[in-house]
């Protein structure tokens, strides 16, 4: 931060002059659809919650609250397993006493065992501080007089206290998320449309995506939230109903998550010139913004929407089953982290059409329709021995996709090429295990085998697998298929044909660079095909290494992956 207002200092009156004579001064109150200006202006917000619109936000209040001497706790969100001496280790769940909070990616901590560091992003707090947690007796300090237990232990019998403060909570950020919006859409993206020699249309297009529309659409969230809000008694607020009305609206975030990594792509490169730098330190000045570059900013809605069902929970927490705003803050969590879910699997179901695409281009002699014409994930894959009616046995490499099985034929002398074979449709299908011995149907002995029929034209498929365990995990994989298929069309999982396309045709556009030119003997040289590794897990992934402004709330840290897929590690698509 320091670095940064040194910097601030040192930009050039050029351009602040250059924003300030296309009407950076201007009038910044945006007028919604009834014709009425914003509520708060940025005073009032600085007033309502001033420890969000300071340079280090939140960080700084722990401290403050540590160094006064208040007791902070944090609550683990996943469970932290490290050999690290030097680390403390904690399942989700756990309640983590915070001692100090300087570096915003490790802080250090004490649970029952002992005093270590531990990643920030792995806890968040709690926001009633002042409830002894349940399991967390053993680490108060020893020195807290009897007087004090029994305050905290009367407050913690309160439930309608704890309930207005996460009320107040869910008031307050959203409040000044919607502060950070609208400074975005007139601090940035008014002023780079006036500079059309700085942006194209297509440029401020990847970079702000479609954040103006969830800024039209916040406001309409946050007047309806305003409306529920019970400013005398807060905790008889029934914001609930305000989450079940737009749960349909914030669908509208998954668009902008998944434009998100382009964003910061093109920002990135922007940010390589002066000139860029310059501008948007002086669009951020005029609109008289926090400390925050424009790439935190772009990032707010991201960790807002993942932010929801966290403090739904803790609502729901405080919220008794008599309480008339039960029911719906009970459906309104299990929406908003259907939401948040829907959102992390549509990013990483787009970034398996890319895989997809590639690995198809890479296949030899493809026929018919494209895999992403039905499918957007890789299931399983490995090799099975196929056998024919006339007992004729084939060795084939197999991939399981949603909706369709794909299977090639790998080279005789290039066993890294693969070639097109054929298809079966899953969807008319079901799954049948074979017992070891002759089978009535094909009439030839068969070990680890196991049928595919198709239910329509009864047309039978036998498989054999090398062992029982491979068998094992096809059948499960082939159920497998037909769950994630189902919960797809439950979730309303789709991919435009738009995204299909153009997946295709950048894989198209890559492949034909990288063999353009390439021969053996006078002869083009057929192309080595993509390894593809399944996806298992159904959400994306965060590393330990990674701050937590820079994820999504809601994803689990990296686990170890299995030595089983190993194996397939030269045949099979995606790499995590």
């Amino acid at each position: 931060m320091v670095a940064r207002g040194a910097m601030a200092r040192f930009w050039s009156l050029e351009s602040l002059q250059m924003v300030a004579a296309d009407g950076g001064t201007e009038s910044s109150a945006l007028v919604d659809d009834n014709g009425s200006e914003e509520d708060y202006s940025y005073e009032e917000l600085c007033q309502a919650a001033p420890r969000y619109l300071q340079p280090g936000g939140e960080q700084l209040a722990i401290n403050e609250l540590i160094s006064d001497g208040t007791v902070v706790y944090a609550e683990a969100l996943w469970d932290h397993v490290t050999m690290d001496d030097q680390e403390l280790g904690f399942k989700a769940g756990d309640v983590i006493r915070v001692l100090e909070a300087s570096n915003k990616d490790w802080w250090w901590g004490r649970n029952e065992d002992k005093e270590a560091w531990f990643p920030a992003s792995f806890v968040r707090l709690r926001v009633n501080q002042e409830e002894v947690p349940e399991n967390c007796s053993n680490i108060q300090d020893e020195e807290q007089d009897s007087d004090t237990s029994k305050h905290r232990q009367k407050i913690a019998e309160n439930r309608d206290q704890m309930r207005t403060n996460v009320i107040q909570e869910i008031m307050k950020t959203e409040r000044v998320y919607i502060k950070h919006l609208k400074d975005i859409c007139e601090g940035y993206i008014r002023q780079c449309r006036k500079h059309t020699g700085m942006f194209t249309t297509a440029q401020l297009s990847t970079i702000f995506g479609n954040i103006e529309d969830i800024y039209k659409f916040q406001r309409k969230f946050l007047k309806d939230l305003e409306k529920q809000y019970n400013k005398e008694e807060p905790h008889l607020s029934e914001i609930g109903s305000c989450f079940l009305q737009h749960q349909e609206g914030f669908a509208i975030y998954s668009e902008y998550c998944n434009n998100h990594p382009s964003a910061c792509i093109e920002l990135s490169r922007l940010m390589k010139q002066g000139k860029y730098r310059h501008f948007f330190e002086a669009c951020r000045l005029l609109q008289q913004m926090i400390d925050i570059a424009i790439d935190g900013f772009l990032l707010t809605p991201v960790q807002k929407i993942c932010k929801y069902p966290l403090q739904l929970a803790e609502l729901l927490k405080y919220t008794t089953q008599e309480h008339s705003d039960y029911s719906n803050i009970k459906a309104a969590y299990e929406a908003m982290k259907n939401v948040a879910c829907l959102i992390n699997e549509r990013k990483r179901r787009l970034e398996s059409i890319d895989k997809i695409a590639r690995w198809q281009v890479s296949i030899v002699d493809w026929e018919g329709p494209d895999v992403l014409a039905r499918s957007s994930e890789l299931i399983h894959s490995g090799e099975l021995t196929k056998i024919s009616k006339q007992g004729k046995s084939q060795q084939r490499t197999f991939f399981l996709f949603d909706h369709q099985l794909v299977f090639c034929k790998k080279d005789l002398l290039r066993r890294d090429i693969l070639y097109y074979k054929d298809r079966i449709d899953m969807d008319e299908t079901e799954i049948v295990d074979t017992e070891d011995g002759r089978d009535k149907d094909f009439n030839i002995n068969v070990k680890n085998a196991f049928k595919i029929i198709n239910r329509t034209t009864e047309e039978v498929h036998l498989f054999c697998a090398k062992k029982q365990e491979d068998k094992k995990r096809w059948m499960e994989a082939c159920e497998n298929e037909r769950r994630r298929v189902r919960e797809d069309k439950e979730m309303g999982m789709e991919i435009s044909e738009n995204q299909k396309k153009q997946a295709m045709q950048n894989a198209r556009k890559s492949r034909q660079g990288k063999i353009k030119g390439v021969s053996y003997n006078g002869c083009p040289l057929p192309p080595l095909h993509q390894t593809l590794h399944p996806l298992h897990q159904r959400h994306i992934t965060v590393p330990t290494s990674v701050p937590q402004q820079q994820v999504f709330a809601l994803a689990e840290p990296k686990r170890k992956p299995s030595l089983f897929w190993h194996t397939f590690n030269k045949l099979t698509p995606f790499k995590k």
